[in-house]
Parts: structure tokens; sequence; C-alpha cells
């Protein structure tokens, strides 16, 4: 199984709605294959920031455009029940008209959302643990008209889910996964494993990411898949964006970008993921990548089943 080269786009719902609808239905016309929300309760970063909840963001951004899909990347688990989140999910992939992926991570214990929301914040062995509950249940509820769950920490009892979802079976999962037990529940679970990188070089980001896929491979061997159902998804994270004004190293020049895409994708990497420019000086060279360079590097690695 191979899945053709796409591109998703991580906007931070930071900017006023108007702004930010601009954005994407400009990212639309450009052929952005999706577009990813962050998922906070603030901009953790900044929490005193202007900010937007994601899946209230999708749902708005699922009305104003048509083709262009749209996922969090990631949410978070401990700001939804499970349940509710599978919800969630099913109505915004009506909404959607069948546009919506459903991206799912632990979080991060340094994130002030919690204690400002009033959420227990799980310490990491917990987090992991819960998530392998979490996305099952996620899972099992799109896939399925009623569901019953019991685990250590989560009760489904007779949930129906009605209507069924757009998509079939259901919305695909992303799992953000890095380390070991977390890779080795999206081995399980995930239709898209996404990773990144906080390595400081880039070629330091690319030897930690082909190590991860070789233990992918044998994560998916162990739960007995084939490891080519799984698409491989990364986002390119640069280190040294916020010692430069924002400014990301891969939007510097059409030629940069590519020949940093190319080492990505020789991972087996199909699905790319690029932050939305921090620097408002980059976007005029975002928009000529989106125009010149992605449907160049699409058509150079197309994927025929």
């Amino acid at each position: 199984m191979g899945f053709p080269l796409r591109f998703h786009v991580l906007c931070l719902p930071s900017v006023g709605w108007p702004e930010m609808v601009g954005r994407v239905q400009r990212m639309e016309a450009l052929d952005i294959d999706v577009v990813a929300i962050a998922d906070h309760f603030v901009d953790w970063t900044n929490p005193p920031a202007p900010w937007f909840e994601s899946w209230t963001v999708l749902a708005g951004l699922a009305s104003a455009t048509s083709t262009i899909r749209l996922t969090t990347c990631v949410a978070q688990i401990p700001l939804r029940n499970p349940a509710m989140h599978a919800r969630q999910a099913l109505t915004l992939d009506h909404i959607s008209g069948g546009r919506i992926e459903v991206g799912l991570g632990t979080g991060l214990t340094i994130d002030p959302s919690y204690a400002m929301a009033g959420l227990p914040n799980w310490d990491p062995k917990e987090r992991v643990a819960r998530f392998a509950e979490y996305a099952e249940i996620v899972d099992r509820l799109l896939a399925n008209e009623v569901t019953t769950f019991h685990g250590a920490f989560y009760d489904i009892d007779g949930a129906f889910m009605n209507p069924r979802p757009v998509q079939s079976p259901r919305p695909p999962i992303m799992i953000g996964a890095m380390g070991p037990q977390m890779m080795r529940h999206a081995a399980r679970r995930a239709d898209i494993w996404n990773s990144l990188s906080f390595e400081a070089a880039f070629a330091d980001q690319i030897t930690e990411t082909r190590a991860r896929c070789e233990q992918m491979v044998a994560n998916c061997a162990a739960v007995g898949r084939d490891p080519a159902t799984l698409r491989r998804s990364y986002t390119m994270f640069d280190a040294t964006a916020r010692h430069h004004g924002g400014a990301i190293t891969y939007y510097e020049s059409p030629e940069q970008f590519e020949d940093m895409v190319e080492n990505v994708i020789g991972l087996g990497v199909s699905d790319v993921g690029l932050y939305y420019p921090l620097d408002p000086d980059q976007v005029p060279m975002f928009e000529r990548i989106a125009a010149d360079v992605l449907p160049r590097l699409r058509a150079a690695h197309t994927v025929i089943d």
C-alpha cells in the first residue's frame, strides 16, 4: 500500500477570526492538503496572548472552505472526555462533508492550560497509560454504532453514535508519538503516525527520525501489522526560529525548502507538516513555495498502488 505525498500546515489559532479564515481560504486556493490546528486552552508559551479553541475553530473553518482537509495537531487528551471527543469528531465530519481527521496526543505537562481550566495534570506515565484506552474508545465509537468499554481509567456504557460518519469506516486517526510506548500505541491504533524532532541541527533531526521510523517498522511487526498501512507524518520544526524573530529556515528559499523536504521524504514520510510562517515577511515565500514547489514535489513522488 502506498500513500500520495501531501502537505499539512500547522496554524496557531492566535489571530483574529477574519484573518484566520482568510489564511485558510488562501491555503485552500493554493491546494494545501490539510490545515492542522494546535490544541491548548491558552498559548502555553505566552498565556495572556489571544487564543481560540481548536475544535470550534475547525467547525468554523469547515463552513468557510470546501476542499481542504482539517485536523488537530494534536488534540490533548486531558482537555476532553474521550466519548465527547468522538462526538465532536463525528459532528465535524458531517459539517465538513467528510474532511476531518482526528489528531490525538498526550499533551504537555508544562502546559499551564490544566491549572487554568481546573483539569488534572497527569504525570507522563499516567498520560501514556490513559492514552491507550482513550484512543481505543475514540476508534471504537467512531467505527461502531454502539460501544461499551470498561477500562482502568474510562467506562463507556452502551454509547450510541448516530448518524454514522461520512467517512467509512470512520475519520482517520492521527497519533502524535515520539516515545517508545506511544509509538507502540500508534502502531496498534493509528492510521497516521505523526512525529517531530527538537534537535537543533536538521541533520540530527533526520538521524533521530530515521531511527524512529526503523523502530516503527518493528512495532508494526510486533502487532502483526504491515507497516506500509501506516502513513508516516512528520512536522518540520525549526529549533532556531525563536532566536531569529520567528523566521523559519526552510522558508529562506525554494531551493532550501525542496532540499530539506526531500530529506524528509527519504525517510518514507508521505505527510510533510509545515508551520504557517511566524514571521509575516516569510508569507510571500510560503505562498511561492505552495504554488511552485509543492506541485513539483507531489508529481515527483506520486504513488501508484
